[in-house]
């Protein structure tokens, strides 16, 4: 994961119906368009993960992650996470969202109900 990458929101794509995409403007002046994996909190702050969607970033499996906030007219702004203690906890706590996505994907509700109901029963 990467947290020294500068970011451009002016060309955000929020079209209905259609993945959430933001083109972010590296350091060496390099476009890169990305997927908006999610928003979350951590503490009282909100923060983006990103996943590119082309060259060698989308191509080793990168995730990016950014402080994210609107202003007063909802226009989104993404800022580098500088403190290596923040960035931790951020990326920690997206580790623990996607796994616990990934053990929804893997059991769906009426597994969990079925669980539940033989836990009831034999208690």
């Amino acid at each position: 994961m990467s947290n020294n990458e500068n970011t451009n929101t002016e060309n955000m794509d929020l079209e209905p119906d259609e993945d959430i995409c933001v083109t972010l403007e590296l350091d060496g002046g390099e476009k890169l368009e990305c997927a908006v994996l999610t928003i979350f909190p951590v503490g009282e702050k909100d923060y983006i993960a990103l996943l590119p969607l082309e060259g060698e970033y989308a191509e080793e499996g990168e995730v990016f992650l950014y402080r994210y906030e609107e202003d007063e007219n909802g226009e989104p702004s993404l800022d580098n996470i500088m403190d290596d203690d923040e960035y931790d906890a951020v990326s920690d706590a997206f580790d623990e969202l996607l796994d616990s996505q990934q053990y929804d994907e893997l059991v769906d509700e009426d597994e969990l109900d079925e669980i539940d109901e033989n836990d009831e029963t034999q208690a």
